[in-house]
């Protein structure tokens, strides 16, 4: 099987490291300094047990790597749009493209028996960039467990977990997915197969919509934001609304708030991704995170006033530090293809 990681970074790279030890033909599309050093060195992992170097392909342009069996997106969701049409010359006629991201995806109406099915979320994908560039039919889902980081080029720390969820949006079992998941199995981590990969998105964007903007916004490790009573009580009143949404929309969720503020709780001192990206000037990921949510809660006619003011909030310390909007403002006035069902775009909080 060839797979392609597009984003060597700290989870991409940690997935290409592990899948070439487990004996597959992997390759990485990277950038900068990081790209030199793995074409110098080898892209190095290093756990709390061992540290793994392993040699492969790597480019910046697609085109050196050609037509892939699996393509691993672990970009963050506005640079996945970025990306979009790059991607092409990896994408052979049966291609799957694995969308290993945070936040709600940007296929998430696609193959669903539902009134709402193949409606396109314009605060993750404006212009329907990513829909048509790659095709929802050869996404399979995934959700991301593991916590990684890049220590310097070519080295990336391996922090804890190794469980990734799997699904297929139709809700169909398929050869490609098995597939995959014997690939991960292979390589030393942890796929777990869902029925409806949604639920397993919902669980996690369930932590990320109010621990990663809260965080951003007071600098307070994970263990702070769980258990201090006033921003856990923030994080309950959000998850709250997040779950009225998901549930509207079908989804079903196996642990109840207290158990998944718990479980964050137990997690320790950790920097939300938000909040590295903030200290380290990066753009920060607020649309698939927040935006979204507040998409779909206009969408099924439920109100989000804890998302709404902490979206606000969000918003605006981001832009005064020019890391907001993460999506050019010319992407929101294209038009969807004639006879596609796009939602409205919902006004933002001001910023």
């Amino acid at each position: 099987m060839k797979i392609c990681i597009y984003g060597a970074g700290a989870i991409g790279g940690y997935m290409g490291v592990m899948l070439k030890r487990g004996g597959l033909d992997v390759s990485l599309v990277a950038r900068g300094a990081h790209l030199e050093a793995i074409k110098a060195r080898g892209l190095t992992l290093v756990t709390k047990t061992e540290t793994i170097t392993e040699r492969m392909p790597a480019s910046r342009d697609p085109r050196d790597l050609g037509h892939q069996d699996v393509v691993i997106v672990a970009l963050k969701a506005h640079q996945a749009w970025e990306a979009a049409e790059e991607l092409k010359p990896l994408l052979g006629p049966d291609t799957a493209v694995v969308t290993a991201q945070n936040g709600v995806p940007w296929w998430y109406f696609y193959g669903l028996d539902h009134p709402y099915a193949d409606l396109r979320l314009r605060s993750v994908d404006p212009g329907d960039r990513q829909w048509n560039a790659i095709g929802p039919e050869r996404v399979i889902g995934c959700t991301v467990y593991p916590a990684t980081e890049i220590t310097e080029p070519g080295v990336i720390r391996h922090i804890y977990g190794d469980q990734f969820g799997l699904g297929e949006p139709n809700r169909q079992e398929s050869e490609r997915l098995t597939r995959f998941a014997d690939a991960l199995a292979a390589g030393g981590m942890k796929p777990r197969l869902f029925t409806d990969i949604r639920d397993d998105i919902w669980l996690k964007l369930w932590g990320n919509l109010c621990f990663n903007p809260i965080s951003a916004l007071t600098h307070a490790t994970l263990d702070i934001v769980a258990t201090d009573p006033g921003t856990r009580a923030l994080a309950r009143k959000m998850m709250l609304e997040g779950k009225q949404i998901g549930e509207r929309l079908g989804a079903r969720f196996r642990v109840d708030v207290e158990r998944r503020i718990d479980g964050a709780a137990g997690v320790g001192a950790h920097r939300t991704s938000m909040l590295q990206d903030l200290e380290k000037g990066r753009p920060l990921e607020i649309d698939a995170l927040l935006g979204a949510v507040q998409e779909m809660g206009r969408l099924v006619e439920i109100p989000t006033p804890y998302i709404d003011a902490v979206l606000g909030l969000v918003q605006q310390a981001a832009s005064v530090k020019g890391l907001y909007p993460t999506f050019p403002p010319e992407a929101f006035a294209a038009k969807a293809p004639q006879g596609t069902r796009a939602l409205p775009l919902p006004e933002l909080a001001a910023s």
